[in-house]
């Protein structure tokens, strides 16, 4: 097997195997299929960078495009996600592969949910985003207005994001609705990619996400885990407290975090 990176243009490669190393057994899997132009489901565990295996390919086929010349101003990728709270993590994930490969301020990425403002909503109309990041209720929303329509009418692919999350629910269903809108809106199937961290079983899973046959990549993958044991010790001839284990326990706990940007 050829190397997987081999897929992307060289700069772009050369970035990953810097800040990233070795693409995790996911991806390799995801890209081919995604750059075959295939629907594929990704299932895999938190944290094994599914979001670059839906993202990379298409990040690097703009930037290819704007490279030489080609790139419109006008949507390409539409991401699909059932948390609203995600859309602003999203964009701000696709910061740093933009920048190591030199494509910030080439592609564009734009947020519509119900919190987006009046003002926000109109510069997209004007100035397209190549990436638009949405909640499966504005997609529905954009869908029912021409401006909307005008935005979406140029989308060539769609991931949606917590598939788990939507399967077997009025809301999944609402949705699919309107993607089999969205590719009569296209004329033509939009190519689709479903995240999920968790879901069984797979085909079942694939069957809903696309009408016609999408791939399945979902690698049996070790979660490693680093687990350690920390006590404080408590030196009892250090007068008489009220809870001096509680105490220590704390002190040792802060001192734990110190240094760290995230806890929980």
């Amino acid at each position: 097997m050829e190397q997987i990176l081999d897929l992307f243009e060289k700069k772009t490669a050369d970035w990953f195997r810097e800040a990233l190393g070795e693409p995790t057994p996911v991806q390799k899997e995801a890209w081919r299929w995604i750059a075959a132009g295939e629907h594929v489901l990704v299932s895999a565990p938190t944290g094994t960078g599914k979001t670059l295996s839906a993202f990379f390919v298409f990040l690097d086929q703009m930037k290819r495009q704007a490279v030489a010349g080609e790139l419109k101003q006008e949507l390409q990728l539409v991401y699909v996600s059932p948390l609203k709270s995600l859309a602003a993590d999203i964009r701000e994930n696709l910061k740093k592969p933009l920048e190591g490969m030199q494509a910030e301020g080439l592609i564009d990425t734009g947020i519509r949910t119900g919190d987006t403002p009046q003002k926000d909503r109109q510069r997209m109309v004007r100035k397209p985003p190549h990436i638009l990041i949405i909640t499966p209720e504005s997609l529905y929303l954009m869908l029912t207005s021409r401006t909307g329509q005008k935005v979406l009418a140029t989308a060539r692919a769609v991931i949606l994001d917590e598939l788990h999350a939507l399967i077997d629910t009025k809301r999944g269903a609402h949705l699919m609705l309107s993607l089999a809108r969205l590719d009569r809106l296209c004329r033509r199937p939009l190519q689709r990619i479903g995240l999920s961290a968790t879901i069984e079983p797979l085909e079942l899973a694939a069957e809903y996400l696309a009408p016609e046959k999408a791939r399945i990549a979902a690698p049996v993958m070790e979660k490693k885990v680093r687990l350690e044991v920390r006590s404080p010790f408590v030196d009892a001839t250090q007068g008489r407290r009220k809870d001096p284990v509680w105490e220590e326990m704390g002190k040792v706990v802060y001192e734990y975090c110190q240094g760290s940007r995230s806890v929980i």
